[in-house]
């Protein structure tokens, strides 16, 4: 299942009929993909940028609900999370208690249905499946960089404004030049597959993985002697407090927050917190969902440190 592009890989993963409805789909009609999605009963569709389109049961993609869209069975969902877990359910309990696997190329697949009654619950019918596939955007925080190279830096945006794609690129181009941490709790940045990030994150970037964001920031901190430690989606007092210490330690800090202006950010106890103590002297708001991964501007927050 090593496909020469994203989108073949995740293909790999489906069943035979369905996998040979999708080869037949050209590049130039899936452009800007982002996510496959297929759901029991439901049709199978493409999510693009600005628009969803439909597979056909004769292999040709729409942008409208049509008749003949193709409609996922459960056996279609069934087999394809038997070849997520390469046929050994048992094998995947943890993926299937988050209801995440990382496959090939960086590829994430959320899988949705109904959780078992039990300490540590799992998935054990399955109705739904979404393969999200990475956008790595090379160029998207050069201006960034230049910008605040020796400071600590917030990445704002709304939802899919882009966030963790400029993350992901400020966190390759520090790992070029100067240590860097990447903590990457849900593993949806560096997607480590194997051992190995199947996303460029630059070849000095350590990667913590699952795990609580604030303990990873705090055991970089602690055993990895980084000079920027990077993380995704400041969401709570803990985190905050984290890299405060942090940045007590002589550590520089590239985060992400959800908020499209000052006003949203401030809303927010944990957020406020980073903002007011004033270490961050960059916050860099995205334009939005229409122009992902694009910069709107970035404001002069505090004290630079």
């Amino acid at each position: 299942m090593n496909g020469s592009t994203s989108y073949e890989t995740a293909a790999g993963y489906f069943p035979e009929g369905l996998r040979r409805l999708l080869s037949g789909i050209r590049y130039d009609e899936l452009k800007g993909l982002t996510e496959i999605r297929m759901r029991a009963g439901g049709p199978v569709y493409f999510v693009l940028p600005g628009r969803i389109s439909y597979l056909l049961d004769n292999g040709s993609i729409s942008p409208k609900y049509q008749d003949n869209v193709y409609k996922a069975s459960c056996r279609d969902i069934n087999e394809t999370v038997e070849r997520l877990c390469h046929y050994s359910i048992h094998s995947c309990g943890r993926q299937l208690t988050e209801g995440c696997f990382v496959i090939e190329k960086g590829i994430r697949v959320g899988v949705s249905g109904i959780y078992s009654f039990a300490d540590r619950p799992q998935l054990f019918e399955f109705s739904s499946l979404n393969f999200r596939i990475p956008r790595c955007v090379p160029c998207c925080a050069d201006s960034i960089l230049a910008d605040t190279l020796d400071g600590n830096v917030m990445i704002c945006g709304g939802v899919n404004s882009g966030k963790t794609t400029v993350l992901r690129e400020l966190c390759r181009l520090n790992g070029g030049f100067r240590k860097v941490t990447l903590i990457d709790e849900r593993n949806e940045i560096a997607c480590v597959y194997d051992g190995i990030p199947q996303n460029d994150v630059g070849h000095l970037t350590d990667v913590i993985v699952n795990t609580k964001r604030s303990f990873g920031i705090m055991s970089a901190v602690r055993t990895l002697s980084p000079d920027v430690v990077c993380c995704d989606e400041i969401a709570s007092q803990e985190d905050a407090e984290a890299i405060l210490n942090g940045i007590g330690c002589g550590v520089r800090f590239i985060v992400t927050a959800h908020g499209s202006s000052m006003k949203e950010l401030v809303n927010r106890r944990e957020i406020a917190c980073l903002i007011d103590s004033g270490m961050f002297g960059a916050v860099c708001f995205l334009h939005g969902a229409s122009k992902p991964s694009v910069v709107r501007e970035i404001v002069r927050y505090g004290n630079v440190h």
